[in-house]
């Protein structure tokens, strides 16, 4: 089953937010209208990356690599393409 890595933008705030899903879109609309947490302070939110892994597993590696940056700047490159996994 395929899995998704996807990378969330604020429109009103500098903050990117990560992570894995099934469906993105899906989990855009949660974030941006019931989810209490993290996001919920900076709504709305926008898909600005996406990339295909063939199940949870990989996505969740994927999802902990680009977590462990702990780096705006690089999720930022990635987001543009200058930067691959």
């Amino acid at each position: 089953m395929k899995y998704y890595l996807y990378i969330l933008k604020s429109k009103t705030a500098d903050k990117y937010y990560t992570g894995i899903s099934q469906n993105p879109e899906r989990r855009l609309t949660y974030h941006n209208s019931i989810e209490r947490g993290f996001t919920s302070r900076y709504r709305p939110w926008a898909v600005e990356f996406t990339k295909e892994y063939e199940n949870r597993e990989q996505a969740h590696q994927a999802e902990l690599k680009v977590k462990s940056w702990k780096s705006k700047e690089m999720v930022e490159k990635l987001v543009r393409g200058e930067i691959q996994f």
